[in-house]
C-alpha cells in the first residue's frame, strides 16, 4: 500500500493528509502569532519615545481589542469551525492581521491605534491558535500530543525570527516601514497555507467523525471546565504579561536594541525545546501533571528578573521562562480535547480563548499601571509569581484523564 494511502492507526487518515495538516498549522502559527503577536511588543518603546505615550496606553490596545472581540466573536467563532471547518475562517484572520501591523505602523492617534488594534485581535481569533487546535485534534488521536508540539513550533520559530528581523528592518528603514513589512510578509507566509486543507475540514472515519457530539450545555454545567478556564487564564495572564513588558523592561536595564532582541529570540528559541518536550510528555503521562509542571517552571524563571544583576541572569530567565512557554499554550486544547471530546473542541476552545483573552489583554495593562505609578516591575512580577503557582494549585483538581462529559 502506498504511503499515500496507508492507515497510520489514527482512524482513516492517511499519512500525507495528516503531514499537511501539520504543515498548514505550523505556517499559520508562525506567522499570526510568532510574527504578529510576538512582534508588535518589539516596537512598543519606539511608539512610547514617538508619541509619548505610557504603558499603560500603549498596552491598552491589545486590552482594548481582545475584550471586544473575544466576547462578541470568540463564541461565533467556536461555532463556525465546528460546523464549517477552519478554512474560512484563517483565510479572513490572515487578512485581518496583515492588515493590523501595516495599520499600527501609521497609526499616530489613539483611535487609529485602536482600531487596528481590534483588526488584530480578530486576526488572532479567526486565523490563530483556535482553527490550528481543531485541525490537529480532529486529525490526531493516539498522537495528538506530539503533533501540537511540532504544529506549535511555529509560534517558536516565528517569534524567534522576528525581533532579530525587526531589529535589522529597523536600522536600515525605521520602525514604521518595519512594522509594515512584517505585515505583508503575515499575509505572503500565511495565506498560500489554506490551499493545503481544501477539503480538509472535516476527516471521514476519523476519531473525531466516530466520537458522539457532547452538548455545549453539558460542558458549561461541568466543574472541569471552570478548573480548565481559570487554571488557563492564570498560565496565559502570566506568560502575556510578561511577552509584552519583556522588551520594555531590557530597555529599562539598559540592554541594547539589538541585545534585547538577542534575549527575545532566546526566549522563543527555549519555546521549541518545550513545545517538543511537553508534547513528548503530554502522550506519556496524564496530562495535567504536565500542565502543573509548565506553570511551575513558568513560576520559577520570573523571581530571576527580580535578584541583583549576575553574570547572565537574564539569559537563564530566557531559557527557563521560553521552556514553560512553550508548553503553556499548547497544553490546553489537549487538556480540553481530553476533557470533552473533539468534535466540540472548536466551541470549548472558543469559550476558554475568551477568558483568556480576557487575561492576556488586562495583566499587560496591570503591569503598565503599575510600572507607570511606581517606576518598577517588582510588585508586579511578584503578583505573577503568585497567579501562576495559583494556577497549578487550580489545575491540580483536574482528573488525570479524560474524564469526558456524557
Amino acid at each position: 500500500m502506498s504511503d499515500k494511502n496507508s492507515q497510520t492507526g489514527l482512524g482513516f487518515a492517511p499519512k500525507s493528509s495528516q503531514t499537511y495538516i501539520v504543515i498548514t498549522a505550523f505556517l499559520s502559527l508562525f506567522a499570526l502569532v510568532g510574527f504578529a503577536f510576538y512582534g508588535l511588543p518589539f516596537f512598543f518603546d519606539f511608539m512610547a519615545k514617538e508619541y509619548g505615550w505610557s504603558r499603560t496606553v500603549i498596552t491598552s490596545g491589545n486590552a482594548l481589542g481582545k475584550l471586544l472581540v473575544g466576547p462578541l466573536f470568540g463564541f461565533i467563532a467556536g461555532w463556525l469551525i465546528d460546523k464549517y471547518g477552519p478554512r474560512r475562517l484563517m483565510l479572513a484572520g490572515v487578512l485581518f492581521m496583515g492588515t493590523a501591523l501595516i495599520g499600527l505602523s501609521f497609526a499616530d492617534t489613539l483611535p487609529l491605534f485602536y482600531l487596528f488594534y481590534i483588526f488584530n485581535a480578530l486576526g488572532y481569533v479567526c486565523g490563530g491558535p483556535l482553527p490550528c487546535q481543531v485541525l490537529i485534534s480532529r486529525w490526531f488521536d493516539r498522537n495528538r500530543g506530539k503533533a501540537m508540539g511540532i504544529a506549535y513550533l511555529g509560534i517558536g520559530a516565528g517569534g524567534a525570527v522576528v525581533p532579530l528581523l525587526a531589529a535589522g528592518l529597523e536600522k536600515s528603514y525605521g520602525w514604521h516601514n518595519s512594522l509594515a513589512a512584517l505585515g505583508v510578509l503575515v499575509i505572503l507566509i500565511a495565506f498560500p497555507m489554506v490551499f493545503f486543507i481544501k477539503g480538509a475540514s472535516t476527516l471521514e472515519g476519523s476519531h473525531a467523525d466516530k466520537e458522539p457530539a457532547v452538548p455545549i450545555k453539558n460542558i458549561l454545567t461541568n466543574p472541569n471546565f471552570y478548573l480548565l478556564a481559570i487554571g488557563s487564564m492564570c498560565a496565559i495572564g502570566v506568560v502575556g504579561g510578561v511577552n509584552q513588558h519583556l522588551k520594555l523592561y531590557l530597555r529599562d536595564i539598559e540592554f541594547s536594541q539589538t541585545q534585547a532582541a538577542h534575549v527575545i529570540s532566546l526566549v522563543l528559541l527555549c519555546s521549541l525545546i518545550g513545545r517538543v518536550l511537553m508534547g513528548w510528555l503530554a502522550d506519556l503521562f496524564p496530562r495535567k501533571y504536565v500542565m502543573i509542571l509548565i506553570y511551575l517552571i513558568v513560576a520559577s524563571a520570573i523571581p530571576l528578573l527580580l535578584v541583583p544583576d549576575f553574570p547572565g541572569r537574564i539569559y537563564i530567565f530566557a531559557v527557563v521562562f521560553g521552556i514553560g512557554l512553550g508548553g503553556d499554550y499548547m497544553i490546553i486544547p489537549l487538556m480540553a480535547g481530553d476533557l470533552f471530546g473533539v468534535r466540540a473542541l472548536g466551541r470549548t476552545m472558543g469559550i476558554i480563548l475568551v477568558a483568556d483573552g480576557v487575561a492576556e489583554s488586562t495583566f499587560p495593562m496591570f503591569l503598565g499601571a503599575m510600572h507607570d505609578a511606581q517606576d518598577t516591575y517588582s510588585t508586579a512580577f511578584i503578583i505573577l509569581i503568585g497567579v501562576a503557582l495559583t494556577g497549578a494549585l487550580i489545575v491540580s483538581f483536574l482528573p488525570k484523564t479524560g474524564n469526558r462529559t456524557e
